[in-house]
């Protein structure tokens, strides 16, 4: 593969993220488009025709999460159907396409052979950034905040340093932690939160998301707020603050702006201490190792969240550094896009190595 253009892919539930990379290993482009995947296959195979409209290449590798969506009964099902469908939209394009997927500890298999790794396909998406980080870095705590989900993942001697290979042991020991930027719903991050100086009871229905929270804090890129509103309206800042007013029982009109403003800030500090009461379970673990490693620490962020990242960083008084510090790309946006894009542009990284 290492002879020409790739293109890594991570398939989500929610988001298709795709990274051109050349034979160098330098981003030529990098796309994230909007992919519903509980609505349907065919959300997937539209996605697939818009990235591929866009960019063009002869080998390609894949990893995904999108197994998880419930339009499959079980994850072995949903892996298959996902490699299936790739295949098929990526043979339509050229009939002697090379595709890999990305089986984790496992390395990279043909279609032929997914049946029996399934297993280490599913979810392993933030493995593929860690082995990337593995071959620039020595020591360090690997935070990915997306729209749906945060892995925070240790590395240590140049090698993952994890307690957990499958979602529902990342989630006992706070490696993935369901909490995003986009899509989590406000009901997620607390019971009470702080509201015109009282501490008051949210509402335990879908009325705002996260989305709502970074757009009233000027904090969310517009390309990276792709999903679905909670009420189905814009994604202005008004409609924002009408959606995040319903979650404490008041609307918008019945307070000036600034108060909403206020109420999204309290939110995010809700989920920040739910992304760093997970963090600091991770360094307790990695000061051990550090004790007998003697190398130093540092976060490494990526994903739409990375802002939330840094000032975790900060916090903590950690040493704090983007991916975006990895990635060679032309273009500022083309080089932001793929940190947004990150296991994918780590997907193909690995991919140009094999």
């Amino acid at each position: 593969m290492s002879q020409q253009d790739i293109i890594g892919w991570d398939i989500g539930g929610a988001h298709v993220k795709a990274v051109l990379l050349n034979a160098q290993g330098h981003v030529l482009d990098a796309k994230q488009v909007y992919c519903p995947l509980w609505r349907g296959l065919n959300e997937l195979e539209s996605a697939v025709d818009s990235i591929l409209f866009e960019m063009q290449a002869t080998s390609h590798v894949v990893t995904m999460t999108g197994e998880l969506a419930d339009i499959f009964s079980d994850r072995h099902v949903g892996v298959l159907t996902i490699a299936q469908t790739m295949q098929h939209k990526l043979s339509a394009e050229n009939p002697k396409v090379a595709l890999k997927f990305f089986a984790g500890n496992k390395g990279f298999v043909s279609l032929e052979q997914v049946a029996e790794v399934t297993a280490d396909i599913a979810s392993m998406n933030w493995l593929a950034s860690m082995c990337y980080l593995a071959k620039q870095l020595p020591q360090a705590i690997f935070i990915d905040i997306g729209s749906t989900t945060t892995d925070i993942a240790l590395l240590s001697n140049g090698k993952p340093n994890v307690l957990g290979y499958n979602d529902a042991i990342r989630m006992q020991c706070d490696e993935l932690v369901y909490t995003g930027v986009v899509r989590t719903p406000l009901m997620a991050l607390a019971q009470k939160i702080p509201f015109a100086g009282q501490l008051v009871n949210v509402a335990a229905e879908h009325f705002a998301t996260t989305a709502d929270v970074y757009t009233l804090t000027s904090e969310l890129a517009p390309e990276d707020n792709m999903a679905d509103t909670a009420d189905g309206s814009e994604k202005s800042v008004v409609a924002s603050a009408r959606r995040i007013a319903r979650m404490v029982g008041w609307d918008a009109h019945d307070a000036p702006l600034s108060a909403w403003v206020g109420l999204a800030h309290a939110f995010k500090h809700a989920q920040l201490n739910l992304v760093r009461q997970a963090l600091l379970s991770k360094l307790s673990l990695q000061q051990k190792t550090e004790e007998s490693a003697g190398l130093p620490l540092q976060l490494v962020g990526a994903g739409a969240g990375e802002f939330l990242i840094s000032s975790l960083a900060q916090q903590l008084g950690i040493p704090y550094c983007s991916v975006s510090d990895f990635i060679h790309a032309e273009s500022s946006v083309t080089k932001n896009m793929a940190k947004v894009c990150f296991p994918a542009f780590a997907v193909a990284s690995l991919g140009l190595s094999r």
